[in-house]
């Protein structure tokens, strides 16, 4: 096994005395694990930070190895770290990507949307320039695994008029005038989810609350339900950014 590819840094577990092992997230090749010697080294703990761009080489014998890994820094990303909104930003971001993807599945999509979530934030540490587009990363990670909500018709009507809810139990889409009587029952759908723009912070925090549903009831289940730690960190800290 033999692969060389740009990647994002997701994950680092230190292992041994020296090394770690490193979880990356490629554009074509997928989320790829790989063991870095020297990984706890003061030249190497600078490049394995999350959300920094490698160019990374994964070499192993066959493929139930966990391979090597040679790592090149691209750009860096570390001085985010930093700050806490933007650092509880990149860590939620990487350790969500990490702990949902399977290893060695291609996801483009998925990489090309974290790499503008992670850009949108290193050009506006404030929350208000990038909180929007988080949820959009939600939102089409649950859609890449399968989870994807029906927000385009109402589940009740079928008809895309006036949409203005989402069904907790199914993910589906609810007009208003369907939802009449069960308003405290439903979740409030932002406009900006369907049809774009940039939101307030009561429609961020009402697409978080959406996203957030999903992704603890069937992505981050079982162990990796510890990840919504980081999540559940960030948001407060956004929650206290605006009050």
């Amino acid at each position: 096994m033999h692969l060389a590819a740009p990647a994002i840094v997701l994950a680092i577990r230190m292992h041994g005395e020296h090394g770690a092992v490193v979880r990356a997230l490629t554009p074509e090749d997928g989320v790829r694990p790989g063991y870095v010697r020297g990984g706890r080294s003061r030249a190497l703990r600078p490049v394995l930070q999350p959300a920094n761009i490698i160019l990374g080489e994964w070499r192993a014998r066959t493929d139930d190895q966990l391979p090597a890994l040679t790592v090149e820094l691209v750009h860096s990303r570390a001085a985010l770290h930093g700050e806490p909104l933007p650092a509880a930003a990149l860590d939620w971001l990487t350790a969500l990507t990490a702990a949902a993807l399977p290893e060695a599945q291609p996801y483009p999509r998925l990489h090309a949307a974290l790499s503008g979530v992670l850009d949108a934030i290193e050009a506006a540490p404030a929350a208000r320039g990038w909180a929007g587009t988080m949820a959009r990363y939600e939102l089409l990670l649950l859609a890449e695994l399968g989870f994807g909500l029906d927000l385009d018709r109402c589940l009740v009507t079928g008809s895309s008029d006036d949409i203005a809810f989402v069904s907790p139990k199914s993910g589906g889409a609810v007009s208003r005038a369907a939802a009449i009587g069960y308003e405290d029952r439903l979740l409030p759908l932002p406009a900006f989810l369907r049809a774009g723009g940039e939101p307030d912070w009561p429609e961020v925090f009402a697409a978080l609350a959406i996203t957030g549903r999903f992704l603890a009831r069937d992505v981050l289940v079982d162990r990796r339900a510890e990840t919504l730690a980081a999540r559940e960190r960030l948001i407060d800290r956004m929650k206290r950014a605006v009050a």
